[in-house]
Formats: structure tokens, sequence, C-alpha cells
């Protein structure tokens, strides 16, 4: 040790290492042999988080089941209880384009937590004792398994504490402005032209229930999230781990994190496929696509202000032109769709990804990880700034919808009932080719006496099904 390294060793030789830092061997071989990306684990931390999560289990699982000594087990529970509450974080700098097993990541837990535990019991870091990396941090354990296994409690995780509350904070907003709005009429639009009327409350509640779908779809993909792959070793065939080690580790791992993580129900598709986690990415476009629809509505209803349908007004929170002096653009609703555009993207390189099992193992997990995650948080993030910086702050201008909603031709529809389809289609497009209002070309054919007319053509009344 010369104060700026220090030398570990693996199977393969001696290793210097950063003697400031807590990895070891492996990590270190991994930083040099893959300098691919600038993208890292460290984002956001949910898998960082969950490897202190699945070692800390794992000791406790393996003390149980009286593999590990009591006084081991406690050295390595502290450390990864570090690990877990980030204070080690600069201890994990690798990238995600690695091996394919996340073999590297699981060192790097392993030689982090063995290195900081060995500190704790005075012996310094390298020393390999009383704690050693991969007899006793991974003990009853391969990167096959505790990686996949690491995937399921960090997108579990991230999904319900994170991902859904930000969803149901944006929904409930929205659904607060369905019911304040619900009385303000509307022009209705198909293929983006005029239609019958609407109520700006009801288009909102489209919005809200494309929002519970999704969640709900969000929802479903836990309970494959909870099976965990630990417990299958090497190839799914539990080699060199008690039997009742994936139970016993799992029911720990439920504690820390208050979900109800369980064993697998077979592991050598746990190991091989990760289709609860291409189930779980497929979700994430789902919502995507809700948002993505939700985003762009709101961007047009709020278009011009002047010369667009400007029936919407949003927040103005910056600047929006270097050049045209007041200018305000709808930035959170083209954030939204930007991010819903990445969704899509990652989960495209997800779902390929999935279907890349050979024999026993998949060794796309990192990417899998990685797109699934960033996925969530970025949702999780851009949900909630659209909610706190637009939808919070949308209110209708009730000129611009007045105006519309009196010069729609499509209010002809509410005389169809009285006077017939064909005779109301001429009133529409005398009207249009004439620049007369559908009263004006009504009362020229004769069609319908003026108070018949007002009598008949009610828009509030055309926002709900026939009554009496």
């Amino acid at each position: 040790m010369d104060g700026e390294w220090r030398i570990e060793h693996d199977s393969m030789g001696e290793v210097r290492v950063p003697a400031a830092h807590y990895w070891g061997a492996q990590t270190q071989r991994s930083l040099e042999h893959f300098p691919i990306g600038v993208e890292t684990f460290r984002w956001g931390r949910p898998v960082i988080r969950a490897f202190g999560v699945l070692k800390l289990g794992a000791a406790r699982a393996n003390a149980q089941l009286g593999r590990l000594p009591q006084a081991e087990a406690e050295l390595i529970a502290r450390a990864a209880q570090e690990v877990i509450d980030g204070v080690l974080d600069a201890e994990f700098p690798l990238v995600v384009f690695q091996t394919g097993s996340g073999t590297q990541t699981n060192m790097n837990a392993n030689e982090v937590i063995a290195n900081r535990a060995d500190e704790l019991a005075g012996t310094g870091r390298g020393a390999g004792e009383p704690i050693h990396p991969n007899d006793h941090v991974n003990l009853g354990q391969s990167s096959n398994d505790t990686f996949p296994a690491v995937m399921h409690i960090a997108v579990a995780v991230e999904l319900e504490d994170v991902l859904i509350p930000a969803i149901e904070e944006l929904r409930g907003t929205l659904a607060a402005k369905a019911d304040a709005f619900a009385d303000v009429v509307m022009v209705g639009r198909t293929h983006l032209q005029d239609a019958t009327p609407v109520t700006l409350g009801q288009v909102i509640s489209g919005w809200v229930a494309q929002l519970d779908q999704a969640v709900a779809t969000v929802r479903g993909t836990l309970p494959g999230l909870h099976g965990l792959a630990l417990g299958g070793t090497a190839v799914g065939t539990g080699l060199n781990t008690d039997p009742r080690f994936g139970e016993t580790a799992a029911r720990h791992i439920s504690e820390l994190t208050g979900k109800p993580f369980h064993p697998a129900e077979n592991f050598f598709a746990a190991l091989s496929a990760h289709d609860a986690v291409v189930n779980a990415s497929a979700a994430l476009r789902t919502l995507a696509g809700a948002l993505m629809k939700l985003a762009n509505d709101v961007r047009w209803y709020a278009s011009g202000p002047r010369d667009g349908i400007g029936e919407l007004r949003i927040p103005e929170n910056e600047p929006g032109s270097s050049i045209m002096p007041g200018k305000v653009n709808p930035t959170q609703a083209e954030a939204l769709t930007q991010v819903a555009v990445r969704v899509f993207g990652n989960d495209a390189a997800v779902a390929f990804a999935g279907s890349q099992g050979n024999f026993q193992l998949n060794v796309y997990k990192p990417v899998m990880l990685h797109g699934l995650l960033e996925s969530a948080q970025l949702l999780a993030e851009a949900a909630g700034a659209f909610d706190r910086f637009c939808a919070r702050g949308l209110d209708p201008d009730l000129d611009a919808i007045r105006r519309h909603l009196e010069a729609s031709l499509m209010l002809v529809t509410a005389l169809t009932p009285h006077i017939g389809y064909e005779k109301a289609a001429r009133i529409a497009q005398k009207a249009h080719h004439e620049s007369l209002t559908l009263k004006e070309a009504a009362l020229s054919l004769g069609y319908v006496t003026a108070g018949q007319f007002d009598a008949w053509v009610r828009t509030a009344d055309m926002t709900h099904p026939l009554t009496g």
C-alpha cells in the first residue's frame, strides 16, 4: 500500500485499486475494461439500495440457517445497511454496459460490503478477513440469481413507492379540475374537426380515467416482480445453496422493504427469461401513451393563445423565446411528451433484450434494468413537474370557449331528432358556404321557427343523452 493505491487480488491475480475506495479487484477490472458510456447505476440509486437490501437479507438468512457465524453476519449487515442508507453510493462506479449477467456489479457490492465490514472489524480494507467478498457476502449466491433478484426488488420498490404516488398526485389534481369545470360547455372535436359539444369536465375526466387504467396496469405487474430468483444460483439448480435459503432470504427482504417478495416459482425461468420485467416495461409504455395524449391535448387547447384554439390558459413559467418578447410556450407539456418518447424507446430495448435468453441465462440484464428504471424515474419526475407547474394552474378561457361554441356548425346535430339528418345537413352546409349562423340558415330554409331553434339547440343539453 503506497498511500494512493493498495493491492487487492482475485482469482486472476493482483490488482491495484485506489486506497480511498472500498471496491476491490473485480470492480477495478471492470472500470478498466468497460469504458462504455457514462450511465452508471448511481442515478436514483434504486439498484444500489436493492443490492444492500439483498446482501443484508442474505446475511441474515445464512446466519439463521447456520451457514454463517452470527458475528460475521452482523458485520455484513452493518456494512449493507450503510449501502441501503446511501452512505457508500460513491463506491458504485460501474457503467451499465458491462457483462450481461451483472456479475461485476454484484461483485462491486460484495467487495464494498466486505471491505467496509473488515474495516468495522479492525482488519482494514483489502484484508479479506474476517469477511471475504465471495465466501461470506456472496455466500449461497451467484450473480446469475442475485442480479435478477435485484432487478425485481429495485423495480418493484420504484414503481410502488415512487412512480405510482406521482401519477396519483397528478390524477388528484385533474380530478379536482374535472369537478370544477363540470359546467363549462365547449366544442367537441373529432378528426381535428368540430364535433358536438362536451364539457371541459368531461374532457378532463377522460384524462383521469386513462391514468386510472394505466396505474391499474402498472399495479398488475407487481405480483410478477415479487418473485425472486435468489436461491437458483448459477443455472437454477440451487447448487451450493441451502434449500431453505431462497425462502428465508426472501422473507428477510420482505421485512426490509415492506413488499411481499417470495422465491420465484421456477428458478430456471427466473434466470433465463425476464418476462416480469418486460411486462412492467410494457405497462410503463401504456402509461406514457396516456400522458402523451393528455399533454398533447393541453398543448392544443392552449395553442395561440389568440390565433390558435386558446381555450385553456396555462401557467406562465418562463419566457418562451429568445427573440419574440412576451411569448409563453407549453414547455411542461413538451417535456412530458419527450419523456414519453424516451419511454417508448426504452420499452423497445427492454422487449428485445427480454427475447434474448439463451439456454439457462439471459445476458441482457443490466440494459433491461437500466431502461426500465430510467422510464419509471423519468415518468415520475415528469408527471410531478407537469402537476406542479402546469396542471394545477390550468384554467378555461371562457370567452374563447363561448366564441368557438357559438360558431360551431355541429350544433345543428340537436335538430336531427326533429327535422331529420338530411335537412340538418343542408342547414350546416348553407351556413358554412354562405357565412351565416346556423339559426340564420335554418330560418332561411324554413325548416324551423326561431322559437323551435332556440328550444332545440341548447348546448348544455347536448352534453348528455336524451332525457324525458
